[in-house]
């Protein structure tokens, strides 16, 4: 019995194709963390890992993989380690930079799975991705203040040629990418949890596979998938059905 042998309804090829797969993880904390260690569980044989950043001893409590011996290490080496634990034989570009410092890697990738913050690169992340027709893979999360308590929510979006961008979506918009250039550097940290990342990385680790290897004629993807982290639901985006057209009208198909 070999190692992928309980995956074998991805179909007769999965091990060679996800073998020769290129994914690029933009962001490597919350849920960049889960999604590498995921994809290489599942196989994958080629990351392109991106993230400027050193671990911190707040990003301990949702960062896969990290140790508090890991505090002042590039998050890049913590995730290439893991990585390397799981499936020694991986091929890993780190870009421990500006992730735009590897865009001829990144280039390269057949998906990419961006885990960021800020409004402004998931932006950038998705113009590039849409420029060279690249599957992008968005992951968004929030912990917001309510009267009485907290909410938990988020969302998973995939966002290629043809299909509806992020901005059709109303994830992205010039007003929260101009409030969010006012509120630069005063925001401080986000809220973050592990196990709202893990959930939504591990829709995204789906979304991808589906891509790679639809293993079945009834399979569908669904563009925007939401995630309600006080209900502990997760269902297809009610925004959905209220796009006039499939197809986006801001990055149109050449």
């Amino acid at each position: 019995m070999n190692n992928q042998s309980r995956q074998s309804f991805l179909g007769k090829n999965h091990e060679d194709i996800l073998a020769n797969s290129y994914i690029g993880i933009i962001g490597l904390c919350g849920g960049g963390s889960h999604v590498a260690q995921q994809l290489a569980h599942i196989g994958i044989g080629n990351f392109v890992i991106a993230d400027s950043d050193v671990v911190e001893d707040t990003n301990l409590t949702r960062m896969v993989g990290s140790k508090p011996a890991d505090v002042g290490r590039m998050k890049t080496d913590v995730i290439a380690d893991l990585i390397q634990s799981i499936k020694p034989d991986a091929s890993i570009t780190q870009v421990d930079g500006k992730w735009l410092d590897g865009d001829a890697e990144i280039r390269d990738c057949d998906i990419v799975v961006g885990c960021v913050d800020k409004y402004f690169e998931r932006d950038n992340i998705e113009r590039f991705c849409r420029h060279h027709s690249i599957t992008y893979i968005d992951i968004g999360m929030g912990v917001h203040e309510e009267e009485n308590g907290f909410s938990i929510s988020g969302q998973v979006v995939i966002s290629e040629a043809g299909g509806p961008c992020m901005r059709c979506l109303g994830i992205l918009s010039d007003e929260n990418l101009e409030q969010e250039n006012k509120l630069y550097g005063e925001a401080g940290n986000t809220p973050q949890v592990i196990w709202p990342n893990g959930v939504l990385a591990s829709i995204a680790v789906g979304q991808t596979i589906s891509t790679l290897l639809p293993w079945s004629p009834n399979l569908a993807r669904s563009t925007m998938v939401e995630y309600d982290g006080n209900r502990q639901t997760v269902s297809k985006s009610n925004r959905l059905p209220y796009l006039t057209t499939g197809t986006c009208s801001h990055y149109p198909s050449h």
